[in-house]
């Protein structure tokens, strides 16, 4: 019996096993779709009407209104949002 697991030990010792190398997959980023609005902002940043980038007069225009209705100033300046496919 301690013949046996000698030949046991010395086998262990010779035939390591090697492990291959892992190859990691990159992974393309997907890309990231913005399309430009016009926002008419108050004072305090928050966003009270959007129109499509064409819409420029438009939101001026909006601005302008708020402004002389409200106490506080409104302002216009381009807006990105993300485009959701699907």
């Amino acid at each position: 019996m301690v013949k046996k697991v000698a030949v046991k030990k010395v086998a262990d010792k010779k035939s390591p096993v090697e492990k291959k190398k892992v190859v990691k997959r990159v992974r393309a980023p997907k890309e990231v779709r913005l399309k430009a609005f016009w926002g008419v902002f108050n004072q305090t940043m928050r966003r009270v009407a959007l129109y499509e980038f064409n819409e420029r007069k438009r939101a001026d225009k909006k601005a302008e209104e708020l402004t002389k209705s409200g106490k506080s100033p409104h302002f216009v300046q381009p807006v990105k949002e993300q485009i959701v496919d699907g």
